[in-house]
């Protein structure tokens, strides 16, 4: 069984308001940041940011997605999960996920992106809009081996565009700290 269907409670997902307890400045500004988290994360690697691609495939959505998208409990859609990388390094784990009625009916080819980086896609796209950022602990049995740890910060978002709607979740590893704390200059 893939980590991604790992059957841990789903999380508790708060929008910016009725977070408690809130946390630290720094890392707010990394959760609740609107703008694109490939460009911040382009420029906090001074150009050496990547994306390793960890699983493309069509499954069953687990309940809070379905949830997140309005979709019915257990239905399939695509799910990509990368690593977005700074210097070689895995700062960032990401989760897409979008309905698969959607996207036939979308024509976004999310299944083709390999290495390209989707969220370039949809803020260089005006036709999306973007819902409120949601935050929580990001369930350690989601992650990925290499990098679960228990309460690390993850945030999502649901882009909307026309029929399509996509959730991208994005969990922020301590290897990102770490970077940032080393350049504070450059986030």
């Amino acid at each position: 069984m893939p980590h991604s269907m790992s059957p841990a409670p789903a999380p508790n997902w708060l929008v910016q308001s009725h977070l408690s307890p809130f946390p630290g400045a720094l890392i707010a500004n990394w959760l609740f940041d609107e703008g694109s988290l490939t460009r911040r994360l382009t420029r906090l690697s001074r150009n050496g940011f990547s994306i390793t691609p960890l699983v493309e495939e069509w499954q069953t959505l687990r309940s809070d997605e379905c949830a997140a998208l309005d979709l019915p409990e257990h239905s399939q859609g695509w799910v990509r999960e990368t690593y977005l990388q700074g210097q070689g390094e895995a700062w960032v784990f990401a989760r897409s996920v979008a309905a698969r009625s959607a996207l036939e009916e979308g024509g976004l080819n999310i299944d083709e992106l390999g290495t390209r980086s989707l969220g370039e896609l949809l803020f260089c796209d005006d036709a999306f809009t973007r819902r409120p950022i949601e935050v929580c602990r990001y369930p350690q049995a989601w992650l990925p081996a290499a990098v679960a740890s228990a309460e690390l910060w993850g945030r999502r978002s649901r882009f909307d565009r026309g029929p399509l709607s996509l959730l991208v979740a994005e969990v922020f590893l301590p290897s990102l700290w770490s970077a940032v704390d080393a350049q504070p200059e450059a986030c």
